[in-house]
């Protein structure tokens, strides 16, 4: 490695946007953390989470070598003797029950997504179709939504910030939870600029609520009735593009009577939201570009799915999408996961719940439990985990406990002994993200593609391997990776052996893949296996899958990312690929890559029609019958559950569950059960108190917090607490409060509206 003391260019692992940061390295641990203001996307900017990441590189529960459960305490094994046991219970398990038998939890993490590409490979050629990942948590209703407007599952339509008059956060707090780059900085921009306006929806007075130009106070669960009274407002006005609709949209005629008979004074009544202030807001949205910007608030909230088509039809209707200003898809290294339509008859269902894999091509995770304790004989009885934590980051922790308990095969792959890792059969030692190559895929700028592949900036423990060389063994020893002849092999060790000298190095890659392609050629199933054959040639020479896998997608990217990359100055040829890929080698701060099609915005809209088509005959019938009087009945709650249960508040103080060590937040009052002052009254409560929640799945206690931030009637708990380190519990893991079958049709837990009662909590003498 490198001299001591020095500092290396890297990124933050805790939440999408990746900002760039520079670690200082002595003696092979990383002590000091800072902005890198090379970054071209991030720009210097970093959050306290950032500069934190000490916390999640060096948990005190790291595992370092691989364990097996003997009783009820794990036990050191040797590599070999781990794979060659999963191998052997895995083999027995499919043959028994079949491939259906088989599920991988895993592609989920904020800081890498290259595991994905061979945890899914592995499972594919196994047979098996079942990924459950976090996509599939909070964004199978957005993502279905998406795959029938925009054609492929995978096209997120995101915010041009850039260039906009007016942005509308729905159900996002920006201030705290980011989702965009520089989230803070390019909010308090925009809200002091006299320009333009910030607008959030969302039910309480949020951080970026309390800076916003006009805050829509809604009332908890309304947002899908408050988006169709817009709609009928805006329609019946007259107000909406004609010209937009008629050249982009294929069939707004057909829903256009969906909103004729709107009681609109009604429905915002039911919202609790003024009707002068929706009417100008709805004016302002047909005058003006402008763009929205959801967020968990819309896709775990009630109507989940019909939230996010609404949201695609009040764009449509004011003329938003593939406008600069607007939502636009953006260019892709490559796209998180495949279009999978339910329509289609190759792509399973599960068995038990029949519900489809709406994510691209991952499944809900919320109906995992009952997979698993179902009776059927092809129930799921081997998962893979990989870089998750199921037990904390899943609904239903109580669901989770006791159908992981009747898993005949366990697998973790983690840095640390998870709450998930403590159930498992084996745990497997992952490299932290500083102590591998890795890199993530997430679509978060337009025009400009951007990427950064993370180096190691220390060396590993010497048993830990990246979770994609665990899945390359894995391959290996289940019958699924190919004989490698020995000139490929030899081609992949000149490669390496050449890269003192760059551009005999980029000849020496290019003629190994000739080698490998006339190998390949001869053998056309090679291909398919192709991630564990990159893995094991010139991953074993790097040490590092996941670098591999890197240069084999560039090199054999999809025709779109090669016009973005000529478009960003990388000449078109065989050797583009090379030249990305170097260029990536290049810069460890990150670099554009490509840039997206600006002459034809809509280009990726790849629907039947090649437009965007509103008309999605499943959600017709509850698309109709959302009323101002069915709303008012569906929203009384229960007696025993008086008030609302938002599930995962994002704070500054939370990253998931990444940060097992609470010192991060020593001082601050991460954790708590906030309420308004009101009802902190009428429950005779008062801050600091010691509280029950509970709701129908269960009670967890914890500090009460009295703010004006939170709208009355409602109870906001933070994600990502409630994990054993050190033999304690810090804070309330807020998924022992949430239920899986409190889901939508396509399996989104609803966590941002679940019943509860709130009361003192008894005193423990």
């Amino acid at each position: 490695m490198a001299p001591s003391n020095e500092w290396k260019k890297t990124g933050c692992v805790l939440c999408a946007q990746n900002c760039g940061l520079e670690v200082q390295v002595r003696d092979n641990r990383m002590v000091r953390v800072r902005p890198d203001k090379e970054n071209p996307r991030s720009r210097g900017y970093v959050c306290r989470k950032g500069m934190n990441i000490l916390n999640h590189q060096y948990p005190a529960d790291r595992v370092t070598q691989p364990l097996k459960r003997v009783g009820s305490k794990f036990v050191p094994v040797t590599w070999d003797q781990a794979l060659d046991e999963i191998a052997e219970k895995l083999t027995r398990i499919l043959d028994d029950h079949g491939p259906r038998s088989l599920a991988y939890v895993g592609a989920s993490a904020q800081g890498g997504h290259f595991e994905g590409a061979f945890g899914v490979g592995f499972l594919r050629s196994l047979g098996s179709q079942y990924l459950y990942s976090s996509a599939g948590q909070e964004f199978s209703g957005s993502w279905w939504v998406y795959g029938r407007t925009l054609g492929k599952q995978y096209n997120l339509p995101i915010p041009h910030e850039a260039e906009t008059s007016m942005l509308v956060g729905w159900g996002w707090n920006g201030m705290e939870s980011h989702q965009m780059p520089r989230a803070p900085q390019v909010l308090k921009a925009l809200a002091k600029d006299p320009d333009r306006t910030l607008v959030v929806v969302d039910p309480r007075k949020s951080e970026t609520a309390a800076i916003a130009d006009i805050h829509l106070a809604l009332r908890p669960g309304t947002d899908a009735l408050l988006m169709k009274a817009m709609i009928a407002l805006i329609l019946d006005k007259g107000w909406e593009d004609k010209a937009y609709l008629a050249e982009h949209v294929h069939d707004f005629e057909a829903i256009r009577p969906w909103f004729r008979d709107v009681d609109i004074p009604a429905a915002l009544a039911v919202c609790e939201v003024d009707y002068q202030t929706v009417e100008a807001l709805c004016r302002k949205m047909t005058r003006e570009r402008w763009c929205i910007h959801p967020d968990l608030g819309i896709y775990m909230g009630r109507h989940s799915a019909l939230n996010s088509y609404f949201m695609m039809i009040l764009g449509a209707v004011c003329g938003i999408f593939g406008k600069p200003g607007g939502n636009l898809i953006p260019g892709m290294v490559m796209p998180m996961g495949r279009h999978a339509d339910e329509r289609n008859p190759k792509n399973w269902r599960t068995l038990a719940t029949d519900l489809p894999p709406a994510a691209a091509g991952s499944f809900p995770p919320a109906v995992l439990p009952e997979e698993i304790l179902s009776n059927d004989d092809q129930r799921l009885r081997a998962v893979f985990v990989s870089a998750t934590n199921p037990l904390r980051a899943y609904p239903d922790t109580t669901a989770y406990e006791t159908a992981f308990k009747e898993l005949d095969l366990l697998v973790v792959n983690d840095i640390a002994m998870s709450e998930t890792a403590a159930l498992a059969h084996y745990v497997l030692p992952c490299r932290t993200y500083y102590e591998s190559w890795d890199g993530t895929f997430f679509p978060w700028s337009w025009p400009e593609v951007y990427f950064q592949m993370r180096r190691p900036v220390v060396e590993p423990p010497e048993e830990c391997l990246e979770a994609s060389q665990i899945f390359t063994r894995l391959a290996r020893r289940m019958g699924i990776t190919p004989e490698i002849p020995d000139q490929v092999r030899e081609a992949a060790q000149k490669a390496v052996a050449a890269e003192n000298d760059p551009a005999a190095a980029a000849q020496a890659r290019l003629a190994f893949g000739g080698e490998l392609i006339t190998w390949a050629g001869s053998q056309p199933d090679v291909f398919k296996k192709m991630v564990f054959v990159l893995a094991e040639t010139l991953g074993e020479e790097w040490d590092s899958a996941a670098k591999a896998a890197l240069w084999g997608m560039l090199m054999t990217a999809p025709e779109s990312f090669r016009e973005n990359a000529a478009r960003a100055g990388f000449a078109p040829g065989l050797d583009q690929g090379e030249k990305v890929f170097q260029a990536v080698m290049d810069h460890p701060e990150g670099l554009w890559v490509g840039r997206a099609d600006t002459d034809n915005p809509l280009a990726a809209v790849k629907t039947p029609s090649g437009k965007i088509e509103l008309h999605i005959p499943e959600l017709e019938e509850e698309a109709k019958a959302l009323s101002p009087a069915s709303e008012s009945r569906d929203l009384t709650l229960p007696p025993e559950f008086p008030l609302v249960l938002n599930a995962g508040r994002h704070t500054r103080h939370n990253a998931n569950t990444l940060m097992r060590n609470p010192e991060w937040n020593q001082g601050r009052r991460a954790c708590t059960v906030a309420v308004h002052e009101e009802t902190a009254q009428a429950l005779g409560l008062a801050d600091g108190d010691s509280v029950k929640v509970t709701t129908a799945a269960g009670s967890a206690v914890g500090e009460l917090e009295v703010t004006h931030q939170v709208r009355p009637g409602t109870v906001l708990i933070p994600h990502g607490f409630g994990l054993n380190y050190n033999g304690e519990t810090y804070g309330i893991n807020v998924n022992r409060l949430t239920q899986g079958t409190h889901r939508d049709f396509l399996g989104t837990p609803l966590h941002r509206f679940v019943p509860c009662r709130v009361e003192a909590a008894p005193i423990e003498r």
